[in-house]
């Protein structure tokens, strides 16, 4: 953008200015009929100097070229701009582990008015945090977020993206393993797996948001090494314990292929997680139900809030609509005192 005189003043398309250069072309092409007529001879007029008329003929050419130059001066782009503050966030890296290992099929939460299990419930809540809605706010809309989930393995579902509408599909197919081999609660290689997704990002802040409803079982790396890891690479962990310890319903099949509810026990591991947020920085919280795991990303969602950062951009106005004025008047002048008092005689 080319400035001109004036503060705050200047050319949205300063290319257009090129066209000034027709506006000489366009003078000498209207001034360029003869004002003469035939005379048998010169005798009786030239002992009369010229008259006002004869010295203005070349008037309308010059209305004409000044429209021109107003024209191109509107398709320039005239404009002035004033300088205001607008809030620039700068995003985080998020890294969301999930366990899906089989007492996560518990039907201890309640959506609206019938229960569902803490899994179906933390997708829910899951999307809300990434998307925004409803109570949820705007979302993460500017924050690299990846999914990790384990049971008795631990999984790389998504890494870190902004594509988060594909993020949250790909967490909606998650479910509990189908088989007791793949059943388990590796708690620690879930962690470890989304420290070193996180490791590689060059974001200033880094988190984990651990979820989990059972105690580590099985892995070959232990949650508190996994947490001292995480330390190292500056990353927090929150860590969140979904449900109750003790007993819990959960969908048990029967022989024959029925499906029933049996209250089955099951046990959060609250010292481990509270090492684990303690020994990263980050917190631990406890959730016993849908609302509870909702809260408690909401607090993160303030605590991770990124600092805000203050950018200088320019609000226009647009002053074109003088100069297209300006052109129509000239252009109306020129083609009325051609016609009428500077009109010329044909030669």
């Amino acid at each position: 953008m080319t400035g001109l005189a004036g503060a705050g003043f200047e050319w949205s398309d300063p290319l257009f200015l090129f066209g000034l250069v027709f506006v000489p072309l366009v003078f000498v092409r209207a001034n360029a009929r003869p004002a003469a007529v035939t005379w048998s001879s010169l005798s009786l007029v030239s002992t009369r100097g010229r008259s006002l008329r004869a010295r203005l003929t070349w008037l309308p050419a010059a209305l004409l070229a000044f429209a021109t130059a107003c024209l191109v001066f509107a398709l320039a782009g005239p404009r002035t701009g004033d300088a205001v503050s607008e809030v620039k966030r700068e995003g985080i890296a998020i890294a969301m582990v999930v366990d899906r290992s089989g007492s996560m099929q518990a039907r201890d939460f309640v959506r609206g008015d019938r229960s569902v299990s803490r899994l179906d419930a933390v997708k829910q809540i899951f999307r809300d945090f990434v998307l925004g809605g409803g109570d949820a706010g705007e979302g993460r809309p500017d924050d690299l977020v990846g999914l990790v989930s384990f049971a008795r393995y631990a999984d790389g579902l998504s890494p870190l993206t902004l594509d988060h509408g594909n993020l949250v599909a790909i967490l909606d197919q998650l479910e509990t393993p189908t088989t007791q081999e793949e059943d388990g609660t590796a708690v620690g290689e879930g962690l470890a797996l989304a420290v070193e997704r996180l490791r590689r990002q060059e974001t200033k802040s880094k988190i984990v948001i651990l979820l989990t409803d059972g105690v580590n079982n099985t892995g070959d790396i232990e949650p508190r090494e996994a947490a001292d890891l995480a330390a190292r690479f500056g990353i927090r962990v929150y860590a969140v314990g979904a449900g109750y310890t003790g007993l819990a319903p959960v969908p048990v099949q029967m022989p024959g292929g029925r499906t029933v509810l049996q209250r089955v026990r099951v046990e959060i591991d609250e010292v481990t997680l509270q090492e684990i947020a303690q020994r990263s920085g980050g917190r631990y919280f406890h959730a016993t139900d849908a609302d509870g795991i909702r809260e408690v990303l909401a607090e993160i969602d303030r605590l991770e809030r990124s600092e805000v950062s203050e950018i200088r951009y320019l609000e226009y106005e647009y002053h074109y609509v003088p100069f297209v004025a300006a052109a129509l008047v000239a252009t109306a002048l020129s083609l009325l005192l051609a016609g009428s008092w500077l009109r010329r005689l044909p030669a």
